[in-house]
Formats: structure tokens, C-alpha cells, sequence
């Protein structure tokens, strides 16, 4: 009996920690798919930190892209 209410807590667990890891990734995904960033050349640490810092500004504006339009 106990069993069955431990594996929906178990589910439940995993499905926060589930739409949790999603939120922190979907950003990565973006920039390595649409922004092609998938590989990192060694240019010196400072241009490759302001690239990263662009791609990831590039990111932010990609995903609310909607919102911006009706602004």
C-alpha cells in the first residue's frame, strides 16, 4: 500500500526538479542552436568571456521575442 504513494512522491519529485533543469538549459539550448555557439576558439580570455556575455544577451532578446514585438 505505502508503495504506490511513494512512487507518486518519487514522480512528483522528479517532475519539479524536471521543469526546474529545463529552465536553467533552455538558454544553452538557444545559443547553441540558434545563435550557433557550439564551439569556443581560444582568442584570449577576454574575447572569449565578451563573446559569451553577447551570445548570452543575443539569448535573452531570442526567447522574449514575442513580448518585444507588441512593445
Amino acid at each position: 500500500m505505502g508503495s504506490g504513494k511513494l512512487d507518486q512522491l518519487t514522480e512528483q519529485l522528479e517532475l519539479s526538479k524536471v521543469s526546474m533543469r529545463a529552465i536553467g538549459e533552455h538558454p544553452f539550448r538557444v545559443i547553441k542552436r540558434q545563435v550557433g555557439f557550439t564551439k569556443v576558439r581560444y582568442h584570449g580570455l577576454a574575447k572569449n568571456d565578451n563573446a559569451l556575455h553577447r551570445m548570452f544577451a543575443l539569448c535573452n532578446l531570442y526567447m522574449k521575442r514575442r513580448v518585444l514585438a507588441f512593445a
